[in-house]
C-alpha cells in the first residue's frame, strides 16, 4: 500500500463491516432447550505500530506497541495513541502512515501500522526504549512504572471555560447510543465521542478497548486539523480510568463524562489539571467529581 499522508487520511476510512463483525456458531441455552445459532460477535485483532525516524543522520524503525483493537481506523489509532504519549504533538509531526506486512488471518487484514515521521521532529530516545504493551482491557498494561504515565508539558486548562448546561449533559448517553452502529450488532464494543457543548455530536469511534476508542476520537481530530479540542465534551461509554482523563488533557479537552464511575486516581489527576469530571451519567442524573463551575443549570 502507498504511504498515505494525514492530511488524506483526516476523513474516517471505515473498514467493511465484515472486517469489524465476525459470525460465529453457538449453541443458545434455555432452562432444557439447546438449540444451535449463529452469533454475531466483534471482532478483535493485534494492531502492531512502529515509527520511523531519522536518528545520527540514519532512517531507523522501531516497534513501540502492540495494542488488541478493533479493525478499522488504524491509522487514527497510531497517531492518537502517538499523540497521547508524547512522542508527536501536532499533525506536521507525521510525514506519512501506511499499512505493512501481509494480510493474516480469514479476515485478510494487515496488523501492522508504519508511522513516519518528519526529519525534524525532535524525539525522546530514551522514552522510546521502552515499549508500550497495551491490552483491550488495560491500556497502562505493561508500563513500567506509574511515573512513566506522566503527561511531559500539559499545563491545567484554563479555569471556567466552557459553561454547559445539565441539560445537555442528561442528553448525551442516549446520542451516544443511537450513534453505536457495531455495538447494534454485537453488544461487545466500547465507545468514545466528541459533543458540542450544545449537545451536537462531532464524531464518534467505537473499539474492543476503551483507551483505544479515545485514542482513535482524537487520532481522527488530530490529522484533520482540529486540536486542542478547547471546546469540546469527551463521553465514553464504559468507566473513566486515569489514562482516559491524560488522554483528554493531551487533547486539551476541557469536560470529560462517562457512563460508569472514574477511579480514584483519575479524579485526582482531573483535579490537578483542572479537567471538568462527571460519572455515572445515565438516567437523568450524573456524580460531578471537579470542575463543578463549568457546569450550569445545576441545583447545589
Amino acid at each position: 500500500m502507498d504511504l498515505v499522508t494525514p492530511k488524506p487520511a483526516s476523513e474516517p476510512q471505515p473498514p467493511p463491516v465484515a472486517q469489524n463483525i465476525a459470525r460465529v456458531a453457538v449453541q443458545k441455552v434455555n432452562g432444557s432447550d439447546r438449540h444451535a445459532e449463529h452469533d454475531v460477535l466483534a471482532v478483535e485483532e493485534p494492531l502492531e505500530i512502529r515509527l520511523v525516524f531519522r536518528r545520527d543522520g540514519r532512517r531507523q524503525q522501531k516497534s513501540i506497541s502492540i495494542t488488541m483493537r478493533t479493525p478499522g481506523d488504524d491509522f487514527e489509532l497510531a497517531c492518537g495513541f502517538l499523540l497521547t504519549e508524547g512522542i508527536i504533538h501536532n499533525p506536521g509531526d507525521v510525514a506519512g502512515v501506511r499499512h505493512c506486512g501481509v494480510p493474516v488471518g480469514p479476515l485478510k487484514l494487515r496488523n501492522v501500522v508504519r508511522v513516519e515521521l518528519g526529519p525534524d521532529v525532535p524525539l525522546d530516545f530514551e522514552r522510546l526504549e521502552r515499549h508500550f504493551y497495551t491490552s483491550s482491557s488495560c491500556g497502562v498494561c505493561g508500563k513500567t512504572s506509574i511515573a512513566a504515565l506522566t503527561v511531559s508539558g500539559v499545563t491545567p486548562l484554563a479555569p471556567g471555560e466552557p459553561r454547559v448546561s445539565a441539560d445537555v449533559f442528561h442528553r448525551l448517553p442516549d446520542e451516544l447510543r443511537r450513534s453505536q452502529d457495531v455495538f447494534d450488532q454485537t453488544g461487545g464494543l466500547h465507545a468514545a465521542a466528541l459533543f458540542e457543548t450544545d449537545g451536537r455530536l462531532v464524531a464518534l469511534r467505537e473499539d474492543v478497548g476503551r483507551h483505544n476508542a479515545v485514542d482513535k476520537l482524537i487520532g481522527s481530530e488530530l490529522l484533520a486539523g482540529r486540536l486542542p479540542l478547547s471546546r469540546r465534551i469527551l463521553l465514553v461509554s464504559g468507566r473513566a480510568s486515569f489514562e482516559l482523563v491524560q488522554k483528554a488533557l493531551v487533547a486539551r479537552i476541557p469536560i470529560m463524562a462517562a457512563v460508569g464511575a472514574p477511579s480514584s486516581l483519575a479524579v485526582e489527576l482531573a483535579a490537578q489539571y483542572g479537567l471538568t469530571l462527571l460519572g455515572f451519567l445515565r438516567s437523568g442524573r450524573f456524580n460531578l467529581y471537579c470542575g463543578a463551575e463549568r457546569v450550569i443549570g445545576a441545583t447545589d
